[in-house]
């Protein structure tokens, strides 16, 4: 009991700390009225929408409270709706910070690049210390008042993978819709800069980084976060039965993560050096040593072995390992972004050709890095005897995967702040030298989105397997027949969801980019004064479109996800439904990662020949379409893929007493 007590205390200690962090950037004073009047259109559109998505988003939680509350119980259903609240609050907290500490970053960096990526880092840093802090204490406290019946957590694992899909496609529409329009016609059709004041879109687009980029991402590794813990937790209650050890072990490492990550962002913030990249990684690796130690030492209290150390070691490690993967192959410091860069002079179609050649090319590694992953966690902890044993190992993975997202979440989320820093700066007309600190700032911060990117995904997989086996558990499934014809039937239909919520995500950014370009089109052609800089554009009007569509076109990727596994469920039965959930596991995985890859890919290339002085020219044109055509990959569709096949699959854990119950209703009408 006291040692859960502990975990809390740490936990709010997290919550406390970000408000430091926040209440030291609000004390920033921005002294250029210009920037300071754009800051507060961008925060204010940014508000806007999550307040409207939010209003949107209470109506489903109280309608699936009350399906809970009739087909589960009660305690799972309060447990959800707990793990709603608190994703919201991850999600609404970080953007609030967000918004303000962009303008505050122009300010630092009117001091020096040192002083921007330290507003910006804590901006970042207040997100990251939120998702660990609502995390651990949602479940710690659950997990008390419940009085250790860990079954009812998995309702908060539902409420956090639900807001999460719907605040990833949501903002990621919102975001990419304005981004592709203001490309298309701003760059493209009028030559203006990147930023300029006289896009249409411009502050939509600088909105989108906000609701995207920060209030979607928070709520993603929010509940990438929870729903690692969660697996760990419910194996262990049943690998070590008549013990607590296996639900120990996890809480207490999370919250040791927590430490760490907060040492790691002292550190950083504390860092000085010319290259922001390497203070971002001294915080990183300072908070994995930390957690590694602390692993080894709990693992011989705890278990009296080093097994436990081994597998959350080999997820960290493995984490690591395809953070760097991804930035091989996003970032322009490695020859695959100079590759993209080299074919766009022969025009778009081969920078497109060369991009998405690569995002394939990156999923081998990662996905042999996940494999080994699996294995050495599965025998180390003694799988080949003991199944759950041998689970529970993947579970810890997963978690050694995540056990740092305080500062991996902070490192991420600086990047979006860089951005908005950047457009500001170009829209207030600051001094040269400004944009170029934000810009290399914000070139940093593509590269440790997809990073992010790449640990969400990997732990995505690990936790979605260890969520499989509590599905198992729950049905009192031993095996899958893959020659089940029914089991055939929803491996193949699980393998098909992924494809299906990709192109619907897509078919959403394209129909709202559409309109955006024709609203932006439309202003430029009827108002030539903007372009000469005497009229302001109507800015209110393009936030609204992307509002509009966003929230419109969120609703049917978020219904799907959830009604798929229990329809199937329901008349397949519970074997077929274990089959969906392998065939969207796998197909999954390897969409998110190359969408994500191919995108981070596609924004880099043309980022590389901007720094290479190639503003204007023809290669140029043909990487801002490849970038164009690579946002929706890495900011909506394929970032969206790791939280879809983790709510498919704690739907199914959560729905598993109503499928034993009543499912299976096609075989039961064969049958008869």
């Amino acid at each position: 009991m006291k040692i859960f007590i502990l975990c809390i205390i740490i936990s709010i200690l997290a919550l406390i700390f970000s408000l430091v962090l926040a209440f030291s950037i609000f004390k920033i004073q921005v002294m250029n009225a210009k920037i300071k009047e754009i800051s507060m259109l961008i925060s204010k559109g940014a508000m806007t929408f999550l307040k409207r998505e939010y209003s949107y988003l209470i109506v489903f939680v109280i309608t699936l409270f009350i399906i809970l509350l009739f087909a589960i119980n009660i305690y799972t259903a309060l447990a959800f709706i707990l793990g709603s609240m608190f994703s919201m609050l991850a999600g609404f907290f970080g953007m609030k910070v967000a918004t303000y500490a962009n303008s505050r970053t122009v300010e630092g960096a009117l001091k020096g690049q040192n002083e921007a990526l330290k507003v910006a880092f804590s901006g970042g840093s207040v997100m990251g210390l939120c998702v660990v802090g609502l995390g651990v204490l949602g479940l710690t406290f659950l997990y008390l008042i419940y009085d250790g019946n860990v079954s009812y957590l998995t309702g908060f694992g539902l409420g956090a993978s639900s807001i999460a899909l719907f605040a990833r496609v949501g903002g990621g529409i919102y975001t990419k819709a304005a981004d592709v329009g203001a490309d298309l016609v701003g760059k493209i059709e009028a030559g203006i800069p990147e930023d300029d004041p006289r896009n249409p879109a411009v502050i939509a687009d600088n909105v989108g980084d906000n609701v995207g980029d920060v209030a979607g991402m928070g709520a993603d590794l929010f509940e990438s976060y929870v729903g690692s813990l969660i697996s760990s937790i419910t194996l262990g209650a049943v690998a070590y039965t008549g013990n607590l050890n296996g639900i120990l072990y996890p809480i207490l490492l999370s919250s040791i993560g927590i430490i760490a990550s907060m040492i790691g962002i002292l550190v950083a913030r504390m860092s000085k050096g010319k290259n922001p990249q390497k203070i971002l990684n001294l915080g990183t690796y300072i908070s994995g040593i930390i957690t590694l130690i602390s692993s080894f030492i709990l693992s011989k209290i705890i278990f009296n072995n080093f097994n436990s150390f081994i597998a959350i070691s080999s997820g960290l490690i493995i984490g690591i390992a395809i953070g760097k993967i991804t930035e091989i192959f996003t970032s322009s410091d490695y020859k695959e972004v100079k590759v993209i860069a080299k074919q766009s002079e022969t025009g778009a179609a081969t920078n497109i050709i060369s991009g998405l050649a690569i995002g394939m090319k990156s999923t081998v590694l990662p996905i042999i890095f996940i494999a080994i992953g699996i294995l050495t966690s599965f025998y180390i902890m003694g799988g080949h005897e003991n199944s759950y044993m041998g689970l529970y190992g993947i579970s810890l993975s997963a978690v050694g995967m995540l056990s740092i997202t305080g500062i991996t979440v902070a490192v991420d989320a600086y990047g979006p702040i860089a951005d908005n820093a950047g457009g500001i700066a170009e829209m207030s007309h600051m001094p040269s030298k400004i944009r170029e600190i934000t810009d290399k700032l914000d070139s940093i911060g593509n590269t440790t989105a997809a990073i992010g990117k790449g640990f969400a995904i990997g732990s995505a997989a690990l936790t979605a397997l260890a969520l499989f086996a509590s599905y198992a558990q729950s049905v009192n499934l031993k095996n899958i027949d893959i020659l089940n014809p029914l089991t055939l039937t929803g491996v193949f239909i699980g393998a098909m969801i992924p494809f299906l919520f990709s192109a619907l995500t897509m078919e959403s950014v394209g129909k709202a980019a559409n309109e955006m370009v024709e609203e932006v089109r439309n202003q430029l052609i009827k108002n030539p004064e903007i372009m000469e800089g005497t009229k302001d554009p109507d800015y209110e009007r393009c936030i609204k479109i992307s509002t509009t569509s966003a929230l419109k076109e969120m609703i049917l990727p978020g219904i799907l996800a959830i009604s798929v596994p229990i329809f199937t469920g329901i008349f397949l039965g519970t074997e077929a439904l274990g089959g969906l959930i392998a065939g969207a596991l796998v197909t999954g995985a390897l969409l998110a990662l190359m969408m994500a890859n191919s995108g981070g890919a596609w924004d880099n290339a043309k980022k590389y020949i901007e720094a290479s002085g190639g503003k204007g020219t023809g290669p140029h044109k043909a990487t801002v379409i490849g970038d164009t055509v690579g946002d929706p990959f890495k900011d909506t569709s394929g970032p969206s893929m790791n939280i879809l096949i983790k709510l498919m699959t704690i739907v199914s854990v959560v729905f598993a007493p109503v499928f034993v119950k009543f499912g299976g209703i096609f075989l039961n009408i064969i049958n008869k």
